[in-house]
């Protein structure tokens, strides 16, 4: 664990069963400062305990963890003060008003200034898109509305980490947009962004770097653009002799070659796309379009795991 003081969270051998089932397997964790990490996977295989354990929530049955360089769950006193999250939903008074309910979560910490809890309130259901709702209570908010109340409730103070556990759900397009927006604020000023989803596109937006979640397992990790270079590459193909472009593929070894109306995709393997070209020019071809398509982390996923998910929601 050594190398935790160089990274903003990180983890070995990192582990946690609920009876006799494995949720979290020898998780190893790296997450370097600055970055907006996507933590993404299926439902159910393990994000949110992993989670859990990072905050100290719950007590992993094997391995360990730092966070912000200390170890958690022993340093949790220390480091918590510099972490904002949102975990599993927010939970607030339904009685009370938005900006009610973040005076008394902010009364509860004792670390928090007093002088300046007015302002940083203020600020917080701000930066939240909640201003004009701030005197409203929570029992009528939206379910969009009481995420970004829960978004507000991380930012009552500035943060080195911020841990965001499906931090778009229930928001619509605009809301969602916001939330990107704000990230990349956060990020910008150096805050780290640990961002839990099982929402490819949106991760795909979001995150300098991405760790892949499979049952329990981390399966990969690292910067996204070199995730998605180890996945094969891909091509579009727009022509109206549909046939023929199929055969002509065929005999490069395309094996994979599907048709859409008019359009063909398929993988390049290690054919160049300038040779691809030729060969259905060649072959009597008309080649209205031929697109190299950037691999998704869609695309990553099925080639590590040969399994789908939830790519918008």
């Amino acid at each position: 664990m050594s190398a935790g003081a160089d990274l903003a969270i990180a983890s070995a051998g990192l582990a946690k069963r609920f009876g006799r089932q494995l949720v979290v397997d020898d998780l190893a964790l790296a997450v370097p400062h600055g970055a907006v990490y996507g933590f993404i996977g299926p439902n159910g295989s393990g994000k949110t305990t992993t989670i859990r354990m990072l905050l100290g929530l719950v007590r992993p049955d094997a391995g360990g963890c730092t966070v912000l360089g200390e170890p958690m769950p022993v340093a949790s006193g220390r480091v918590l003060p510099h972490v904002g999250a949102l975990v599993e939903g927010p939970a607030f008074h339904p009685y009370l008003s938005g900006t009610a309910n973040l005076a008394r979560l902010d009364a509860a910490d004792p670390t928090s200034d007093r002088v300046t809890s007015g302002s940083r309130i203020a600020a917080a259901l701000d930066r939240g898109g909640l201003s004009a709702a701030a005197g409203k209570r929570y029992r009528a908010y939206s379910l969009g509305m009481r995420q970004r109340l829960g978004i507000a409730a991380a930012l009552l103070r500035p943060r080195q980490l911020l841990v965001l556990d499906e931090p778009t759900n229930g928001l619509d397009p605009q809301g969602t947009r916001e939330v990107r927006h704000l990230v990349a604020e956060l990020a910008a000023d150096g805050t780290t962004v640990f961002v839990s989803s099982h929402l490819l596109a949106e991760v795909e937006q979001l995150c300098s770097h991405v760790g892949v979640m499979r049952t329990g397992q981390l399966v990969a990790q690292g910067p996204l653009a070199d995730l998605q270079a180890l996945t094969a590459p891909r091509f579009r193909l727009l022509t109206p002799d549909r046939e023929p472009a199929l055969d002509v593929l065929a005999r490069l070894g395309v094996a994979d070659a599907t048709l859409d109306g008019d359009e063909l995709t398929g993988g390049l393997g290690t054919l160049a796309a300038e040779a691809v070209v030729a060969a259905l020019v060649a072959g009597g071809v008309a080649v209205q379009a031929f697109v190299p398509v950037r691999a998704t982390l869609e695309d990553l996923f099925l080639q590590l795991t040969g399994e789908g998910f939830d790519v918008s929601g």
